[in-house]
């Protein structure tokens, strides 16, 4: 398949800029794979759709307060970052934006509070190292939540706790892992009432998540890189759900591709390490039976994704449905409850 294939239009009313009220509110558009089933629902309705027996596998990522403006020393010239990856506590890998690229040694004066000093650089990214203070708490106390480009105003308060999941344990996400926003502790108690079981993946989502394919031919495309684990107590989750005929439910891509990329030998093991994982129409799934998400960007990775799993014909009527019925897109919009299509 091409790029192309997987274009559609999209108003610009429908790319939600702000979360629902309440987490929860949002709606939930089900989508049959082997049938192309399309059912307008409520998030509400979500235990509907879920069995006794059926396991929730989570991203417990945390995202970090990962753009940062700041003034180069000397010069004065304005700088805007945005962390890419943490190296260690002290040091990280950066995009940085500014009027002339920094060379190595080059002091960036943080906004807030902090001082970055430019080690290196590896092909578009800075390497940096934070000069009298733990990169996080820097972050923390002048870093701003890193809304992704289509949400077109600046962050606000409500982004502090909005654009993280509720179950967000480990720091590390330059990007929300987004079907999980929709989740609240009521709705986890009410799965967990009705025998769903869950486990949790780490993935930390970067920047790369809304790098565009630009190439026609799905297999010149170089996936991004990201960072996961997978643990010896989700596989065994796994183990135990499919032994007692249970579905594994991952919620959002990014759990998805943790669990194929710990799949990828063809049976499912513990790991940790770099995924490069591109899952486009023609990929043979191993761990996933069912799938919760969001609206994806026209022509990106993750649409490509969803498509392999529930059918790219069946994906894209989904698509053209929700547009016509004005479903909000993107991550603070409405979610999918997918099954496969084979």
């Amino acid at each position: 398949m091409q790029r192309s294939d997987f274009k559609f239009e999209l108003p610009d009313s429908l790319i939600a800029q702000f979360p629902p009220a309440r987490r929860g509110d949002s709606r939930l558009l089900e989508l049959e794979g082997t049938s192309g089933l399309i059912r307008d629902r409520n998030f509400s309705e979500l235990p509907d759709l879920l069995n006794t027996g059926d396991l929730l596998v989570f991203n417990d990522t945390r995202v970090i307060p990962a753009r940062l403006y700041g003034r180069k020393a000397g010069s004065g010239g304005r700088v805007e970052l945005l962390i890419e990856r943490l190296l260690d506590s002290r040091r990280a890998l950066a995009h940085l934006k500014s009027s002339k690229s920094p060379r190595p040694g080059t002091l960036i004066m943080v906004e807030g509070g902090g001082t970055l000093e430019v080690t290196a650089r590896h092909d578009s990214l800075f390497e940096l190292i934070s000069r009298e203070d733990d990169l996080l708490n820097l972050m923390n106390r002048s870093g701003h939540i890193p809304l992704p480009p289509y949400i077109t105003r600046a962050d606000e308060e409500l982004d502090l706790e909005r654009y993280q999941t509720v179950y967000a344990v480990h720091p590390g996400a330059v990007a929300a892992p987004t079907a999980g926003l929709h989740f609240d502790r009521p709705m986890l108690d009410r799965l967990a009432a009705k025998g769903v079981a869950s486990a949790r993946v780490t993935l930390h989502v970067g920047a790369g998540t809304f790098q565009p394919v630009r190439v026609e031919q799905l297999d010149q495309h170089v996936m991004h890189s990201e960072y996961l684990e997978v643990s010896e107590e989700t596989c065994a989750s796994v183990q135990r759900t499919r032994a007692c005929g249970g579905r594994v439910v991952a919620v959002g891509t990014t759990s998805v591709r943790s669990l194929e990329s710990a799949a990828a030998t063809g049976s499912l093991q513990p790991f940790s390490g770099d995924t490069q994982l591109f899952i486009h129409p023609g990929y043979s799934f191993r761990c996933v039976d069912a799938m919760i998400t969001n609206f994806h960007l026209p022509e990106s990775t993750l649409l490509m994704l969803v498509s392999a799993f529930s059918g790219h014909a069946q994906i894209m009527a989904a698509y053209r449905h929700a547009v016509a019925e004005c479903y909000r897109f993107f991550s603070y919009g409405d979610a999918m409850f997918l099954t496969r299509c084979r």
